[in-house]
């Protein structure tokens, strides 16, 4: 299933186009491969709005391509069937009127297989577009075909987690995959690592590709901090449901409160109690808790909570940088085949499992950076028009392509949602 990662690279932009075309089928391929174990009825599925139907995310990065490099650069593109650019435009305004998304599931026709022809649609169009492209237009195809590539990474996370997420909805319990990579053996007791203050570079700042909301880099004085050397674990976060974590309002913030109450949570989303034990759903069906792996699909309320809980708090998301900086970026990520966070396995003197296995919840929102510009145009709808009422997450999970992810980007959720594979690493003041 995993495919060998894409690594971007710098060239002059005619140069760059054979790579970038490399790149683009090896991407496709991954996307497709993701969705082989599903029948067909599974493609259809919408669990919550939220969740997006796996045939949508197929098709909405075929539009992707179609609306932002076939329709300006492929002279005489033809679309397969102009209704698409209604149907799996997600939101961008300027476009045209995109589709609800809360609607996503009742699109029963096109069906499953005529999205497969309208993805081979624009891959062949793609491979003439790439092969014979405009020169004149160049530099800008391959500034929008990188943004394609990440974009589709991006949905391969998304397709692994509404994946998951409708499957968990069937009480059968059905599973994804059952050829899964099996966990590591591993225990690492928590240490606390200490940072000096200082003032501290922090943004994406070199060659590569970074969005938008990674720039530009600037200058954050940050206090001298300590951070936990890994992510909270099943076993610990056991421990603060023992103690009453989801009764005592004293440790929630209000918001937080008002979905312990109205959500009726009692656990991180997918556990279940069977037999007088804890059991979690994953893409491997439902398995036994595993103590020493990072607690995941937790809410930021959830990890706001277990972080007071804990005497500490959430890292800002400039610490969090502050500790990646530097550090080689390898972890459990889509391409370990997991699927699911594993246990720490000691590696050295420094933090565990900063990248891959569970995204980390920080304690800043999502707001632009000092001198932050949209891309122009329709593409600047990408990222900026959502930094209102959303916080940061940090450090890819194990659905993330290893490829996608570096020190200084940036995720982002809504406080109370918890379908995403997300955990909590605490942090504390020297």
């Amino acid at each position: 299933m995993s495919q060998p990662a894409y690594r971007p690279r710098m060239q002059p932009a005619l140069d760059q186009l054979e790579h970038l075309l490399a790149c683009y089928r090896q991407v496709r391929a991954t996307s497709e491969a993701l969705c082989a174990p599903l029948s067909a009825e599974d493609h259809v599925v919408q669990s919550m709005p939220d969740v997006s139907p796996p045939k949508w995310h197929l098709a909405h990065v075929s539009w992707f391509f179609e609306a932002f490099l076939l329709r300006p650069y492929l002279n005489g593109y033809r679309p397969l069937d102009e209704a698409y650019d209604h149907l799996f435009n997600s939101y961008y305004e300027t476009h045209g009127t995109p589709f609800p998304r809360a609607r996503r599931g009742l699109i029963s026709r096109p069906g499953t297989l005529e999205v497969y022809q309208f993805r081979a649609h624009v891959d062949e169009a793609m491979e003439q577009l790439l092969s014979r492209p405009p020169v004149e237009h160049a530099g800008e195809i391959v500034r929008r075909v990188e943004l394609g590539l990440q974009h589709e990474q991006q949905h391969q996370e998304l397709l692994l987690m509404d994946i998951k997420h409708i499957l968990a909805q069937n009480p059968l319990h059905p599973v994804y995959r059952d050829d899964l990579s099996p966990p590591p053996l591993g225990h690492e007791h928590l240490r606390w690592l200490g940072y000096a203050g200082g003032i501290y570079n922090i943004g994406h700042g070199g060659e590569g590709f970074a969005f938008d909301c990674e720039r530009p880099r600037h200058r954050e004085f940050v206090e001298p901090f300590q951070l936990a050397s890994r992510p909270a674990t099943n076993g610990e976060y056991l421990s603060f449901i023992a103690d009453g974590g989801y009764a005592r309002s004293d440790l929630w913030l209000s918001d937080g409160w008002a979905q312990v109450i109205q959500g009726g949570w009692h656990a991180p989303l997918y556990w279940q109690r069977r037999d007088d034990a804890w059991h979690e759903m994953t893409l491997g069906g439902l398995r036994p808790l595993d103590l020493d792996a990072p607690v995941c699909h937790l809410s930021f309320y959830e990890a706001d909570a277990y972080a007071r809980w804990s005497g500490a708090r959430l890292p800002t998301e400039a610490e969090w940088e502050v500790a990646a900086n530097g550090l080689a970026v390898r972890g459990n990520f889509l391409e370990s085949d997991h699927l699911q966070p594993v246990a720490a396995e000691p590696e050295g003197e420094g933090p565990l499992q900063l990248f891959g296995d569970v995204w980390e919840w920080t304690g800043s929102a999502y707001r632009p950076y000092p001198g932050f510009r949209p891309l122009e145009g329709t593409l600047g709808e990408y990222n900026g028009k959502f930094m209102s009422g959303q916080m940061v997450l940090r450090g890819g999970c194990c659905a993330t392509p290893e490829s996608h992810i570096r020190s200084s980007y940036r995720n982002f959720f809504q406080p109370a949602m918890r379908w995403q594979f997300a955990g909590v690493r605490l942090a504390r003041e020297a």
